[in-house]
C-alpha cells in the first residue's frame, strides 16, 4: 500500500478530536443511506459494535506500514464478515457512509486531497477484506 500515511493518520486525529462519537455517527449515516442494513446490527449490541470499529480503525491506522499484517489481519476480518452475510455490494454502501461521516467531522478541513486518500485507504482495506472473504467462500 502506498498511502500517505501521515495525511490519514493526521486527518483521523482530527475527526475524532472533532466528533469524539465518530462511529456512533458513522452508523446512523450508514442506516439514513442504507436503511436495510440496520438488521444486521440490534439495538442492544450496537454500542458494542461501534466500540470494535473504533478499535479496527485504530489499529489499521496503527499498522498502515505493516503490509503482512493488513493483509492477515483484515483477511481474517473478511472472512469473519463472510458469516455475518456481508455482501460484496455492502463494502461500497460502507465506504460510502464512512467517507461521509469523516468529511462531515472534519467540516472545512476536509479536502479533495483527504477525500482521496481516504477512499484510496478504505479501497485497499475493503479489497483484503473481499479476498479473504472470497477465500472464505471458496473453502
Amino acid at each position: 500500500m502506498a498511502l500517505d500515511v501521515t495525511l490519514l493518520r493526521e486527518s483521523f486525529d482530527l475527526v475524532v478530536e472533532r466528533s469524539p462519537h465518530l462511529t456512533h455517527r458513522f452508523y446512523e449515516i450508514l442506516f439514513e443511506l442504507y436503511p436495510q442494513t440496520q438488521a444486521m446490527f440490534p439495538p442492544q449490541r450496537r454500542e458494542r459494535q461501534e466500540g470494535m470499529l473504533t478499535e479496527a480503525l485504530v489499529a489499521v491506522l496503527d499498522h498502515l506500514e505493516d503490509a503482512p499484517w493488513l493483509e492477515s489481519e483484515l483477511q481474517s476480518l473478511g472472512a469473519k464478515h463472510l458469516d455475518y452475510g456481508v455482501t460484496p455490494e455492502m463494502y461500497g454502501w460502507v465506504g460510502d457512509a464512512l467517507l461521509r461521516t469523516l468529511a462531515e467531522a472534519a467540516g472545512p478541513a476536509w479536502t479533495p486531497e483527504l477525500q482521496a486518500a481516504w477512499a484510496e485507504a478504505y479501497g485497499a482495506i475493503a479489497g483484503l477484506m473481499q479476498r479473504g472473504a472470497a477465500h472464505a467462500e471458496a473453502s
